[in-house]
């Protein structure tokens, strides 16, 4: 089945390690990814404020199904990382996460194991508060071997999210 999936990532710290990932899934038949601009669109959209990229995210996310958290050493701590998460819970998007820690940056350098800790992120129709740490699986890009099983981990979240 064809996928589109969102990736959601620290731009400034992880975008070297993120693309690692993205770049595996897209090789792979009927895969799409949304959530990736270059350095030069980033800037310009974060200059417009944060009206602008909250646009831009939610446009992203239109025809996605699953949203894939690249869990770099910082990610926990960015805002509209958290706002894509609600974003995505809304939408009804499955959700998974991905430790990129060990991935490379541009530099060789790997970098510490960051958190998964969100915060609430919704809450279900009877009014239970929804945690991405609690209530979302999490992987290991190295040592769970995504490049081979990263398009079974986004089937099992689009799946138990009924997508």
């Amino acid at each position: 089945m064809a996928r589109k999936s969102f990736f959601s990532f620290h731009y400034k710290n992880d975008v070297w390690r993120a693309m690692q990932v993205r770049n595996s899934w897209i090789t792979k038949d009927d895969k799409e990814a949304a959530g990736f601009i270059d350095a030069a669109d980033f800037e310009k959209i974060e200059k417009e404020g944060e009206t602008a990229i909250k646009n831009w995210i939610d446009k992203q996310l239109i025809g996605t199904t699953v949203t894939v958290v690249l869990i770099g050493s910082d990610t926990s701590n960015r805002p509209y990382v958290k706002y894509e998460l609600q974003k995505s819970y809304a939408n009804g998007n499955g959700m998974l996460g991905i430790y990129i820690y060990q991935n490379k940056d541009i530099n060789g350098n790997t970098t510490t194991k960051g958190s998964n800790q969100f915060g609430e992120i919704g809450k279900t129709p009877n009014g239970t508060a929804v945690y991405f740490s609690t209530d979302y699986t999490c992987y290991d890009w190295v040592d769970d071997d995504g490049y081979n099983n990263m398009g079974k981990w986004i089937e099992a979240a689009a799946k138990k999210a009924g997508r």
